[in-house]
């Protein structure tokens, strides 16, 4: 592996399979929504479909699996799931990636760490209430906070944040567009959900190898 040490001075990262998985407590909490409304008592909620969705707006999530309901019910079945998702997740989490911590605490010594998804509001914090995350990032942004796109998100962190140069790590053809749509190179984390055929800085095959490129 190339190193890339002392080329960037931040890292913005990606959450769903990139920092945790949480597939499972989201397949479950969404069928528990599911099942609230009478119209969508046939729909069986899986883990491929929702890996499938993975870095997708909130919104456009919604959209795509359900794309025969009217506006209305479209609106109700995201709120019934948005709930349920956030009140299951609280109590059950997801899956923290090998060696999360270990590797976060060695790079916040070399370099300033963020957050950007396209997850709903009170998705991230709960990521960092539940797994004492908290001092690893000095800050985050998602696609809830203001219903913009994750490239526009992403300049946010750089702007805000005084950012000189920053890299993105993601694991979705979505991240890698939003990165260089945002002018911020792109390591890809091909141990998630995702692929992405070229165009990355670097890629790994688990979180713990940052320590080694980084």
């Amino acid at each position: 592996m190339d190193s890339l040490k002392d080329k960037f001075d931040s890292i913005i990262f990606d959450l769903d399979g990139t920092l945790w998985d949480s597939t499972d407590t989201i397949t479950r909490a969404w069928q528990t929504a599911l099942a609230q409304a009478p119209y969508m008592s046939h729909e069986i909620m899986t883990r491929e479909r929702v890996q499938s969705i993975t870095g997708m707006t909130y919104d456009k999530i919604f959209e795509t699996l359900f794309p025969t309901l009217s506006t209305e019910q479209r609106a109700e079945v995201q709120h019934l799931c948005s709930v349920a998702e956030l009140e299951i997740l609280h109590k059950q989490g997801g899956t923290l990636y090998p060696k999360l911590a270990e590797t976060l605490t060695y790079l916040g010594k070399k370099y300033k760490l963020y957050i950007v998804s396209n997850c709903q509001s009170g998705y991230i914090e709960l990521f960092l209430n539940l797994h004492n995350m908290h001092p690893y990032f000095l800050a985050h942004q998602c696609y809830g906070t203001k219903g913009n796109p994750k490239a526009d998100n992403i300049k946010d962190i750089v702007t805000d944040h005084h950012l000189l140069h920053p890299v993105y790590v993601g694991d979705t053809t979505g991240d890698y567009a939003s990165a260089t749509k945002a002018g911020v190179p792109f390591i890809f984390a091909a141990y998630g959900f995702g692929t992405v055929a070229d165009g990355q800085v670097a890629t790994i095959n688990s979180f713990e190898e940052l320590k080694e490129l980084l």
